[in-house]
């Protein structure tokens, strides 16, 4: 399905997830598996050398800037600690990470709490079993494409894209596309790389 193409959208999702999706206003990622294809690539030369490296796509770098300029609040919920994840949650200017949560509902009352949202406020894109919990109880739940089938079970939306490959981005067109601010995020994403 082509969520650029208007017949294709207004085929696939009525009026009332339409609707749903209009509320957002907190975007929650999971990290490895989503923002990362999910392959952690571990190295050193001796045994006290402890590296570690990810793959993160440059899409979702930019799907994290569009969300912004549309005023989306950010978050990150990672089930493994890692520095990676740190660095590019850094890079992106995300101060809502936590890292190395295996019991997501956590961290989300909190985010709840923060911005005085509700869950009817939220969207949660996850790829794996420790997600499902924070799936089922968001009014907005995404998947990617690589995500275990009882994840895609639970969500409204699944990505056509992999995680790691722009299903971030993808997934934030989406819902800027369902709240109909899409062109207006693009144009606000254009001026705001001419004034650079």
């Amino acid at each position: 399905m082509d969520i650029y193409s208007e017949t294709d959208f207004k085929d696939k999702f009525d009026d009332k997830i339409i609707e749903q999706v209009k509320k957002v206003k907190l975007i929650i990622a999971d990290v490895d598996g989503v923002l990362t294809d999910g392959n952690i690539y571990k190295g050193g030369n001796n045994s006290s050398d402890n590296i570690e490296l990810k793959k993160f796509s440059v899409l979702d770098g930019a799907g994290v800037a569009l969300a912004k300029l549309l005023d989306f609040k950010i978050a990150f919920i990672s089930g493994r600690k890692s520095y990676a994840t740190e660095i590019r949650a850094n890079e992106l200017n995300i101060t809502d990470v936590y890292n190395g949560t295996l019991n997501k509902m956590k961290p989300y009352n909190e985010l709840k709490l923060k911005y005085n949202l509700s869950d009817e406020n939220c969207a949660f894109i996850g790829d794996d079993i420790i997600d499902i919990s924070l799936m089922e109880k968001v009014a907005v739940p995404i998947a990617v494409s690589n995500a275990y089938h009882l994840v895609k079970e639970k969500a409204m939306f699944t990505t056509s894209l992999c995680g790691g490959d722009g299903a971030f981005r993808e997934a934030v067109d989406w819902i800027a596309i369902c709240q109909g601010r899409y062109k207006e995020g693009i144009d606000l994403m254009i001026d705001s790389l001419l004034s650079k």
